[in-house]
């Protein structure tokens, strides 16, 4: 079953209408310059009222192992989210206490691995299983890492989300909605899918029916595949 996560959530009302939906996992971001910003008090207070076994993802850019570590631990997170710079391999710091006992993930721009010939950087991956547990790929840019609200070319991803998913869990992202995710299934075949903008009324705020629409796409889209 494809896993779903939502993310840029702000509240608890949000939170636990995702949850209604079926969703996986949830996504809070924790980067100053995003809309979707929130601070880790109000995320480990919409922690507390989750059941356990939905997900709960810290999203970060290029933050210190310890900052992470001490957000993890204090919020009660489940895994981390790490967008980074895909020019820079992704080298953490040696692992204790929280860290090394959540699941983490990297997002990388899927734009950055394609070339003339097909794709490119291949090597970015090798040995990166033994860090990671999954591949996020969106269509974030150095100036927006994140949360554009586009997507990239899903069938020139096709050749490169091939090569790297028997290694990883591989997770699109970048402007997904209920209209449009069935088809980057059908192209794509990730493990799952992630969503933000493609769900809200406005920029930190879901809008119940596009959440639950969203899940029942990505179901339905299972049953036909």
């Amino acid at each position: 079953m494809t896993w779903v996560k939502i993310c840029g959530i702000t509240n608890l009302e949000d939170a636990l209408t995702a949850v209604e939906a079926g969703a996986d996992a949830l996504g809070f971001v924790f980067y100053e310059k995003s809309p979707r910003n929130v601070a880790p008090e109000t995320v480990r207070e919409i922690v507390g009222a989750l059941p356990i076994d939905v997900e709960k993802v810290g999203v970060f850019l290029s933050e210190s192992a310890d900052h992470m570590e001490s957000v993890a631990g204090w919020v009660g997170l489940t895994a981390i989210q790490l967008h980074v710079d895909p020019l820079r391999r992704y080298q953490p710091s040696p692992e204790h206490g929280v860290l090394s006992q959540i699941r983490k993930y990297v997002a990388l721009p899927a734009s950055w691995f394609f070339d003339d010939d097909g794709f490119r950087g291949f090597a970015w991956f090798n040995g990166a299983e033994n860090l990671v547990s999954g591949i996020f790929l969106d269509s974030s840019t150095s100036e927006h890492p994140g949360g554009t609200g586009k997507t990239f070319d899903w069938k020139r991803a096709e050749t490169l989300v091939s090569a790297i998913r028997p290694r990883f869990q591989v997770i699109i992202a970048g402007g997904l909605n209920p209209a449009n995710v069935p088809e980057a299934m059908r192209i794509l075949k990730p493990w799952g899918v992630d969503v933000s903008s493609g769900v809200e009324s406005k920029p930190g705020k879901k809008d119940p029916e596009k959440v639950r629409a969203f899940v029942a796409a990505v179901r339905q889209a299972e049953r036909v595949a």
